[in-house]
């Protein structure tokens, strides 16, 4: 439906007539469920199919808005859902584990949690071969007070996946690395087959699983790893990291090739297997579901600055791991100096914002000059507390 709807506006579009718009691309879905082009619509249901013209409406406005590109063709097989928008033709019966979906009938589901609130729109999708329901509602909750007073600093790496400055630290689970062997023989295996025959399929849903694999023990990491960091901490300082920039490729250009391309290459690998970006998003939000805060903080020189005497320098860091200030000799992990660091920007950028000071340039990181505040002259790098 997406894909006959979005042909249809670009033919107008060549042809210089007005975009139709949902009501009109409306009137026209009932002409197709009752043609002889595509009789097979009058099976599905009617809410679906009207969502997901609402879906392209959607995808044009953000285009014209400038958020997004220019809605493309969906391909099957790849993100499959469909979202019943109306929860009056929905039932839930969540003691027997089951649910009414209009055209569907009763359908039976696993629980993972309790339904809370009025039910306002299910969505189904199929990923790997499994189907799943999503049910969204609506419910007043009371502003959250956080059981816990500490704050917490937080390190990101690749020998060592967290390193909190209170010493602790979470090994990484390297789940891509775990299976890369299954899944190169895999993909091996499905290169060899007539593509699109039976063989090839069957071969090709092996490989799905294994990446469901992957993907599946990577989130439960990550949920594990910030539940308890969220549960146990008030306050929790990260790095501001930009993962897409840091795990760009070092190929280059024909003209201008790059160096160490296959060491870039593993890193990337390394850097895109760990999560940070996921392991930020679930921080964020189960931190606001209990009261607490998280405070980002750029990067810089926060595994170079000695969180002794405040000398940065690229010097201080010997190697991976060691850190060994050239200025008073201060020794220790180069990961937990990093994020006692962190906790100290972090800090230091809330200080600013409680008293509407002008923000340095890197939070408290920086120690090449000095930030006026509106009360006077502020302190240089990273506090001392």
């Amino acid at each position: 439906m997406f894909n006959k709807a979005l042909d249809l506006q670009k033919e107008r579009y060549e042809r210089g007539e007005k975009k139709l718009g949902y009501v009109g691309l409306c009137k026209l879905l009932t002409a197709w469920r009752n043609g002889t082009e595509t009789p097979w619509l009058a099976g599905a249901p009617t809410h679906p199919l009207q969502q997901t013209l609402k879906d392209l409406e959607r995808a044009y406005a953000n285009f014209f808005a400038k958020r997004a590109d220019f809605p493309r063709f969906k391909k099957k097989g790849q993100s499959d859902s469909f979202r019943y928008p109306d929860p009056k033709q929905i039932k839930l019966d969540q003691v027997n584990r089951r649910i009414f979906l209009p055209k569907l009938g009763w359908v039976r589901y696993r629980n993972s949690r309790d339904v809370l609130g009025t039910l306002k729109n299910v969505t189904v999708s199929q990923s790997c071969g499994k189907w799943y329901v999503s049910i969204q509602t609506e419910r007043e909750v009371e502003k959250p007070v956080p059981q816990a007073t500490s704050a917490i600093g937080i390190d990101m790496g690749i020998a060592r996946f967290a390193t909190l400055s209170d010493g602790t630290y979470y090994a990484p689970l390297n789940s891509f690395k775990q299976h890369e062997v299954a899944l190169r023989k895999a993909q091996q295996a499905m290169s060899r087959k007539t593509k699109f025959s039976n063989n090839w399929k069957k071969a090709k849903a092996r490989v799905q699983r294994i990446h469901a694999r992957i993907g599946n023990a990577r989130r439960d990491y990550l949920h594990k790893a910030t539940t308890t960091i969220s549960q146990n901490h008030a306050m929790v300082c990260i790095e501001d990291l930009q993962v897409r920039n840091m795990s760009k490729s070092a190929a280059g250009t024909t003209e201008q090739p790059g160096k160490n391309v296959r060491a870039k290459s593993g890193l990337n690998k390394a850097i895109l297997d760990q999560g940070w970006f996921e392991f930020r998003r679930q921080l964020d939000y189960k931190l606001a579901w209990s009261g607490g805060h998280l405070v980002a903080v750029p990067p810089q020189n926060t595994s170079r600055t000695c969180p002794c005497c405040g000398h940065a320098s690229a010097d201080n860091r010997q190697t991976q791991a060691q850190f060994r200030c050239v200025t008073c000799g201060f020794e220790g992990n180069a990961d937990l100096v990093g994020s006692i660091n962190i906790l100290r920007a972090g800090h230091a950028r809330c200080a600013c914002e409680v008293s509407d000071a002008v923000m340095s340039p890197a939070a408290g990181t920086h120690r090449s000059g000095s930030f006026r505040l509106d009360t006077g002259v502020g302190a240089v790098g990273i506090p001392r507390l």
